[in-house]
């Protein structure tokens, strides 16, 4: 389909965060785009704070390596595979090394075969169908912190421990919501559990959950899974409780849900939920440090798993990129992967961690509860730690989902 104005305004404009001259233009420049959703579902989620953290770590980037020239640019796929994939490609042809973010995993899936075909790199951050690094693998794809396993055996692994034993689901109807339903299906099955039903509604165009949520009061389920993600699950959640699910005893289950998320909502509404994230502002003096350089940047919005993933793998690749060279990191997307693969990544927003050669990142699932207004001292400070799975844990075991790279 044709791009949108807007849309074109925003692929054409690119901005380069180190100045260039005469006496530099002919020296190679890295580029990299930040493809995301800046009127969605997912606008808060990701879109402008990732942005924000991707421009943090090209700014920390240059303070140690000035000599490497780093061209941004970045725009919105407005959750449309086809747009995404028009973008995608424009912008490799236009020279763009690395496309950052692409939250929804059907656009994800596409701006990989694309960066797969032209050698190019997908840095996801946010997309979370385990076909990324399964069924559908790349050698030039990278997930970073958290996909829908993880949230499955973090989430849906402490409801079934917490007796939720019966579920039924409301699931966004493309890749991720599948994905989610799949993952923490299997897991509710294999602890002797039952799914009672299921309802999936038309993405990204549904706002009105009344009728679902109706349909998963008459099951009798005593979890409701929420198989969503960003205004999707903010509006399930209001919605239920206009409902009285929580009321008669439903268990309300948002198997991805953000801090952007909880703080929209608030603790009244949101207190006692469990969640999980790859990363919390304030889980030690490193993320707090990362975070107040995000905040100074989007002080309305803090980061999020999304977002410092978005600054964590970018930094990561700049750093491959300069262990190899900006000339040879350009020759193959393939190749500056598989550097990012053999050098351990060590930053403030995830501290150390390492990728698997399915292109998963491998780093710890938190587990969180919900703050109480009363617990809560201030707008952000929302969540507590209650459990933490050890990074091995928190990724699918390397022989399954299919991916030819691990050679198993």
């Amino acid at each position: 389909m044709p791009l949108l104005r807007r849309t074109l305004l925003q692929t054409a404009a690119a901005t380069t965060l180190a100045p260039f001259g005469r006496a530099r233009a002919q020296t190679p420049k890295i580029s990299i785009g930040v493809l995301t959703d800046l009127s969605g579902t997912y606008r808060d989620n990701t879109g402008l704070t990732s942005i924000a953290c991707a421009q943090q770590a090209i700014a920390e980037f240059r303070t140690m390596k000035p000599e490497i020239t780093v061209e941004f640019r970045s725009a919105d796929h407005q959750n449309k595979p086809d747009v995404g994939a028009t973008i995608a490609r424009q912008w490799f042809d236009e020279g763009v090394d690395a496309i950052v973010d692409v939250p929804t995993s059907s656009v994800a899936l596409a701006v990989a075969q694309i960066a797969r075909s032209k050698d190019k790199i997908l840095l996801d951050a946010s997309a979370t169908s385990t076909a990324l690094t399964g069924s559908q693998c790349s050698p030039n794809t990278i997930v970073w912190s958290f996909d829908t396993y993880m949230l499955a055996v973090s989430t849906g692994g402490a409801m079934v421990k917490a007796g939720g034993k019966t579920w039924f689901f409301v699931t966004a109807d493309y890749a991720f919501g599948h994905s989610l339903e799949e993952q923490t299906t299997k897991l509710v099955l294999a602890a002797g559990g039952k799914v009672l039903g299921r309802v999936r509604y038309p993405f990204p165009d549904t706002t009105d959950f009344s009728a679902f949520l109706q349909q998963a009061q008459a099951s009798g389920a005593q979890v409701l899974g929420l198989a969503n993600a960003g205004l999707d699950t903010v509006n399930c959640i209001k919605q239920a409780h206009e409902f009285g699910l929580p009321q008669s005893g439903m268990r309300i289950a948002p198997l991805l849900m953000f801090i952007t998320d909880v703080h929209a909502l608030g603790p009244k509404l949101c207190q006692g939920l469990h969640l999980t994230e790859s990363f919390y502002w304030d889980l030690n003096d490193r993320t707090r440090a990362f975070t107040k350089r995000i905040v100074a940047r989007t002080p309305n919005n803090w980061p999020s798993q999304a977002h410092a993933s978005s600054y964590s793998v970018t930094l990561h690749y700049l750093k491959a990129v300069a262990d190899m060279g900006v000339a040879e990191a350009k020759k193959s997307g393939r190749a500056t992967v598989e550097r990012m693969k053999r050098i351990p990544s060590d930053d403030d927003a995830f501290g150390k961690g390492y990728i698997r050669a399915d292109g998963r990142g491998v780093f710890p699932a938190y587990l969180f509860e919900v703050k109480s207004p009363a617990e809560s001292k201030s707008p952000w400070d929302l969540y507590k730690l209650r459990a933490v799975t050890p990074a091995e844990q928190a990724v699918h075991p390397l022989g399954e989902g299919g991916c030819p790279l691990t050679h198993l």
